[in-house]
């Protein structure tokens, strides 16, 4: 066993940057002055005061920051009623800390006086106002309430078994892997519709503990003055859900045109696929995806998986890695591998764990893991280099100069744009070829139709989903108190409407299916993070292509190339030290947009619009 990082580096390169380095790259401005202006407090005795206090917050902060997060681990991967108990402790415990009322008191009284502190303590100030609004002193019960309905709710579905029926009226247990695989590979619809439903039964049995805890997640936000636990979290991202949902509704409308085309596309394919009539709008069961949010294998000129067909899942996790070695980034802690979960559970294992993937920055130092159950094929491949971004973002901001409550993205969607970004990096050909996994005749195949694939399993097919079907039913959930008799039915007006998907037969109010989505139930009012992530992750991909490696952004690779290892760290490195706008502007030299989005599929329109010629494109 090798020591971890030591925690007198400054960031995960191996080379750190110089003063006024990150000057050098094209457009980008120096975040060395800034960080030095974070630094220098201001002379003053409020001040002073200031800094001692948060001083003093940070160190609590990591105390209990790390117990919390290593009893939820235990109860996310050994699922237990003693290990969700220990989570619930930890959990109160760490409530207690950030919604003490004299320690709310205090924060408040700094936060007035705002001006006598330096920006840097006025960024932890208000991260740990935001903490407090979580967990508020105030209400310590219905504080309490809430952790537990939640760490019991986590119980039910990482412990939730998966039956699928089978013929003669019998059923067989399941794993998320076997389901997946199905819809991914069968051609027998009636299969698909039996794996398609048995995913679907989670959310009857997790639907009374989303109601308890919709309702105690909005006592909790409404006691510092927040409407709804929505907008908690999307002022928490310095937005108002105003601006979020136009922002979600703009981000559609440019979007819509090539969402249809695509739509239309693969309807055609997936009727011919199954020999049925063309529907209006896609039967669910017929996606490869069991909340159609990614199309893989639809167009069947680009498949992957036989890439992958003699690599272990060791293999696969190894080669992310390498990824970034490449870039210049340090190794891996050798504590990461010894106390991750990465593989799926053998057969008859009595352990049961969430069957999520995520990356889990334990302590804020330098215990990094992932949960994972990686296999060998193409989504997994993907998966595990976005896993491993959260990883080293954890890690670039894991520096002596970064306080421990701004060691976090520069807001959560920052986090998920760079593990997509990585993912999208790691689907290019120049990548694949590099690497040696790209050969021969599908080295050579046709670039529009590799960005088919792309459009198809990624930021295009999935918006819809995320801007509209996942935000707009937490909107209605929380922000508009939407009846509990109405859930079923407004997820699926917004699964017509936004993405052209019907169900393969109704759904009534029996059933709740957004509960079949893991982040509805533990990581709630979260999800818009990905549709903003989107847009970021073009906006930064097509800096380094064009701006960095002089390369289209459709085909090229970061793969050995140092200058952008300095590019990502010297972003990754600020965690939220500074307003996630202005980061943005700063390393891309624009405001957010879907500009880039489309740009980078701009080659792909007119394609699709030949293609389509004479059918009928629209679902509604």
């Amino acid at each position: 066993m090798s020591d971890v990082l030591k925690p007198s580096r400054r960031g995960v390169m191996k080379s750190a940057l110089a003063a006024g380095a990150a000057a050098a790259i094209p457009g980008l401005s120096s975040c060395s002055d800034n960080q030095t202006r974070f630094e220098t407090g201001p002379a003053t005795r409020e001040g002073a005061e200031a800094e001692r206090f948060v001083a003093e917050y940070n160190r609590e902060y990591q105390k209990h920051y790390t117990r919390a997060n290593e009893a939820q681990w235990v109860s996310a991967t050994d699922v237990s009623d003693e290990h969700s108990k220990a989570a619930t402790d930890a959990q109160n415990a760490m409530d207690a800390f950030v919604g003490d009322k004299a320690r709310m008191a205090k924060i408040a009284a700094f936060r007035e006086r705002a001006w006598t502190v330096s920006p840097l303590v006025a960024k932890q100030l208000e991260r740990a106002w935001m903490a407090a609004a979580h967990a508020p002193g105030s209400i310590p019960e219905l504080v309490q309430r809430r952790t537990a309905a939640e760490v019991k709710h986590a119980a039910a579905m990482n412990s939730y078994e998966y039956k699928m029926a089978q013929a003669g009226g019998t059923t067989k247990v399941v794993t998320a892997n076997d389901i997946d695989e199905i819809l991914q590979k069968s051609t027998n619809l009636d299969e698909r519709r039996a794996a398609w439903e048995a995913s679907k039964q989670i959310g009857v049995a997790l639907r009374p503990g989303l109601v308890e805890l919709r309702g105690l997640r909005n006592q909790v936000a409404q006691e510092l003055k927040f409407n709804s636990l929505l907008d908690l979290e999307v002022t928490s991202d310095s937005l108002s859900v105003a601006e979020l949902m136009d922002l979600m509704r703009t981000t559609l409308e440019q979007t819509r045109p090539l969402y249809e085309q695509l739509h239309c596309y693969a309807k055609y394919k997936l009727a011919a696929r199954f020999g049925q009539e063309v529907p209006r709008r896609i039967p669910a069961h017929w996606l490869p995806n069991r909340w159609g949010q990614e199309w893989r294998g639809i167009e069947e000129s680009v498949d992957l998986d036989p890439l992958f067909a003699d690599k272990t899942p060791q293999w696969i996790i190894e080669k992310a890695e390498q990824f970034y070695l490449s870039m210049g980034f340090e190794k891996l802690p050798a504590t990461f591998w010894q106390r991750s979960d990465l593989f799926e559970l053998p057969a008859g294992s009595k352990r049961q764990k969430n069957r999520h993937a995520s990356a889990w920055h334990i302590n804020l130092e330098y215990d990094v893991r992932s949960l994972m159950s990686v296999k060998s094929n193409a989504w997994w491949f993907g998966t595990t280099h976005h896993e491993l971004g959260h990883i080293y973002y954890f890690l670039a901001y894991t520096r002596a100069n970064q306080p421990l409550i701004l060691r976090d993205g520069a807001n959560g969607a920052f986090h998920e744009a760079i593990g997509d970004l990585i993912a999208l990096a790691a689907g290019q050909k120049p990548y694949l070829k590099e690497v040696g996994l790209l050969k021969g005749a599908a080295a050579s195949g046709d670039d529009v139709r590799w960005l088919l694939a792309g459009a198809l399993e990624g930021s295009i097919v999935f918006l819809p989903f995320t801007c509209g079907v996942m935000t707009g039913w937490e909107y209605e959930m929380y922000e508009k108190k939407m009846p509990e008799g109405q859930m079923n039915a407004k997820w699926w007006e917004l699964v017509r409407q936004q993405q052209g998907i019907d169900p393969p037969a109704p759904r009534g109010e029996d059933f709740c299916d957004p509960a079949s989505k893991t982040h509805i139930n533990d990581t709630p009012a979260y999800y818009y993070k990905y549709a903003v992530g989107t847009l970021i992750k073009h906006q930064i991909h097509d800096y380094i292509a064009r701006k960095i490696l002089k390369q289209p952004p459709q085909a090229c690779s970061y793969y050995n190339r140092k200058d952008v290892g300095e590019y990502l760290n010297a972003l990754l490195s600020l965690g939220a030290s500074r307003d996630w706008r202005q980061v943005l502007r700063d390393f891309t030299g624009e405001p957010l947009s879907a500009r880039a989005l489309m740009a980078y599929y701009e080659p792909l329109l007119a394609f699709l619009q030949k293609e389509n010629a004479g059918r009928d494109a629209s679902f509604s």
